[in-house]
């Protein structure tokens, strides 16, 4: 899986481990898990040789859990163009990437899960984020017709403001999260519980679903 090092991957990768998965964490960043069962490699997502380096590498994967991600913000008249490229390459190229390396070889029961965003929807200055993240759902529901008959599902979990790290990220100071109807963030372990059962057997009937986990934000 990717996104590892922290926030709401980190929180998976941890959930998954404690389930008795083996972790494979990809990640620029160094690792922050240190558990039986999980090793890291060091890969930068948004450049696509690093990238097929390392899934030449991987084998027998059973499933598939795109974490990793930036935002970048601006209103109309002030969006970068440079921001949108790397949005692009570390959300969608590289689940692209991903997908097409590890899922042909993944057998009867295979999981893939991508995390996406309520910014799919709409959200003034998240429009570039927004899009890549959208383009995810688009992802997702093709894949799972094409590998359905299989018993392989792909779902994308679209989470509302999460409790993270990249709140204080600087490069989205002038764009606060807003506090879902219910009352607060939600809480990376939350995201991790809907995952793991995204992954289980007991959701084999579950396919090409964008799943929200907003605390009412999507009402």
């Amino acid at each position: 899986m990717t996104g590892t090092s922290s926030g709401i991957g980190a929180a998976i990768a941890r959930r998954l481990l404690d389930d008795g998965f083996r972790v494979t964490g990809l990640d620029r960043s160094a690792p922050t898990i240190t558990a039986a069962g999980f090793s890291g490699v060091a890969v930068d997502l948004a450049d696509p040789a690093a990238r097929a380096a390392v899934l030449d590498r991987i084998d027998g994967a059973t499933a598939l859990v795109h974490a990793a991600g930036i935002m970048r913000g601006a209103p109309l008249g002030a969006l970068d163009p440079a921001d949108g490229e790397l949005l692009w390459r570390i959300h969608v190229d590289a689940a692209i990437a991903l997908a097409n390396r590890l899922v042909p070889a993944m057998g009867q029961g295979g999981r893939v899960v991508l995390i996406g965003s309520r910014a799919a929807h709409g959200v003034a200055m998240k429009s570039q984020y927004g899009a890549a993240k959208a383009a995810l759902v688009g992802l997702a529901r093709s894949w799972a017709k094409e590998v359905a008959a299989r018993g392989i599902t792909i779902n994308v979990v679209a989470p509302a403001a999460t409790d993270t790290g990249m709140l204080a990220d600087p490069a989205r100071a002038e764009i606060p999260p807003v506090t879902p109807p219910f009352g607060r963030l939600i809480r990376p372990d939350e995201i991790a519980a809907l995952v793991a059962f995204l992954l289980s057997e007991n959701a084999a009937a579950i396919t090409g679903q964008e799943i929200a986990i907003c605390g009412g934000a999507s009402l």
